[in-house]
């Protein structure tokens, strides 16, 4: 792997723990929600938190390319 492919793995990947640690928090905030009775915008956070974890996944894939 050359260096920009691993400086741009890298960069990806820190973007991806930022991802996942902001995925996390908003789960906690839409649980807390959900408990004080606003099951509506529960369910919003939970279609939000789908389309993150798809594009975690498209993000792994393409780090995993950059570093073979």
């Amino acid at each position: 792997m050359d260096k920009k492919a691993a400086t741009t793995a890298d960069t990806m990947e820190l973007l991806l723990l930022n991802q996942t640690a902001i995925r996390t928090a908003l789960e906690e905030l839409s649980l807390w929600v959900s408990q004080r009775g606003s099951t509506h915008i529960h369910e919003n956070v939970l279609v939000a938190l789908t389309t993150l974890d798809t594009h975690a996944e498209a993000i792994s894939i393409g780090i995993e390319r950059l570093r073979s």
